[in-house]
């Protein structure tokens, strides 16, 4: 997983710059309590290219809240930490006080197997973004660089 940082550094890319605005705060479990319960934290964000499309990347270790009685991670949880990681990439791109509405669409697809207490990479990006509708997708990718599971989502933009 390619992790573009909001630091400027000599061999950054020239494309990758701070995000819209300061999201600092949400970063951790967003403010949140259900994201915190269940492992996730986001640790940076940003936007990037041409576009300027909202980045946010995160750490999920699964809480035993997330798991069945044998430790497995639901796909329900994997939709919530993806569904979060969309939201918060989106938000990192938006100005001023605009901010996402509501989900409008969301599909994932959990493609392992993911254990309690495992370490997990995650990462949200816009992929396209109009006046009021933001595409994004996110996924989440084990210790080994390995796709655990993807998601794809529409969100309402409010502008303000």
């Amino acid at each position: 997983m390619k992790v573009v940082t909001t630091k400027p550094s000599a061999d950054s890319s020239p494309k990758a710059s701070p995000a819209a605005k300061d999201m600092s705060r949400w970063l951790g479990d967003s403010g949140l309590p259900i994201l915190a319960a269940i492992g996730l934290s986001f640790d940076d964000y940003g936007i990037e290219g041409d576009d300027r499309a909202g980045w946010a990347t995160g750490t999920w270790v699964p809480r035993s809240v997330a798991c069945d009685n044998k430790d497995v991670v639901q796909a329900g949880v994997h939709a919530v930490v993806l569904d979060a990681a969309m939201n918060f990439a989106v938000n990192a791109g938006l100005s001023g006080k605009d901010r996402t509405g509501a989900a409008l669409e969301i599909k994932t697809e959990t493609m392992r197997m993911v254990l309690r207490d495992e370490h997990l990479a995650v990462r949200g990006a816009v992929m396209r973004q109009t006046k009021q509708v933001a595409f994004a997708e996110a996924r989440v990718e084990d210790e080994k660089g390995r796709l655990v599971s993807r998601s794809t989502g529409t969100f309402l933009i409010q502008r303000d």
